[in-house]
C-alpha cells in the first residue's frame, strides 16, 4: 500500500464559492498506518466528525477516503485553531496484496479505522539492494 501525494483537502462545503484545493490536508486528516500479519490498518484522525458523512471507495487500485460536513456547518470566529472538522479527501494506492472486496471501516472516539485485509499467499516479496 502506498500513500498518494495527490491527497489534498477539498474546500467543498455546501454553498462554498471557494472550490479550490487547500494545502492543509495533513492538518485536516492525519493518517497512521500499521501492518499486522493479516492486514494493513489505517487510523484516520478525524475528531468531531459525523460517521454518516464519511465516504470510502475503491476505484482500480486507489482507495479514497473523504468527509463532507453537513449543510449548515458552523463557522466560528476562532481565537486559536489547531485542527479542523471540515471536509477532506485522501487517496491511497493499493497494491495487489490487498483484498479490496473485504475492506472494512469503523468510526470510534474521533478515529476512523480502516482495515485492509491481505490476500493470503500474496504477500509482497522483499529484496535487499546493496548500496555501492
Amino acid at each position: 500500500m502506498n500513500y498518494n501525494q495527490s491527497c489534498a483537502a477539498k474546500g467543498n462545503y455546501p454553498g462554498s464559492r471557494n472550490r479550490h484545493l487547500f494545502i492543509r490536508s495533513m492538518q485536516r486528516a492525519a493518517v497512521n498506518v500499521y501492518k499486522t500479519d493479516t492486514s494493513f490498518e489505517m487510523l484516520v484522525f478525524a475528531p468531531g466528525r459525523i460517521k454518516e458523512n464519511f465516504s470510502l471507495g475503491v476505484k482500480g487500485n486507489e482507495l479514497t477516503i473523504s468527509y463532507t460536513p453537513p449543510e449548515g456547518f458552523p463557522k466560528f470566529d476562532w481565537v486559536q485553531r489547531e485542527y479542523s472538522r471540515g471536509g477532506f479527501e485522501r487517496t491511497f494506492t493499493l497494491d495487489d496484496t490487498i483484498d479490496t472486496t473485504a475492506i472494512t471501516a469503523k468510526y470510534e472516539d474521533g478515529v476512523l479505522q480502516v482495515s485492509l485485509p491481505l490476500i493470503p499467499g500474496k504477500e509482497a516479496k522483499s529484496q535487499e539492494i546493496k548500496v555501492n
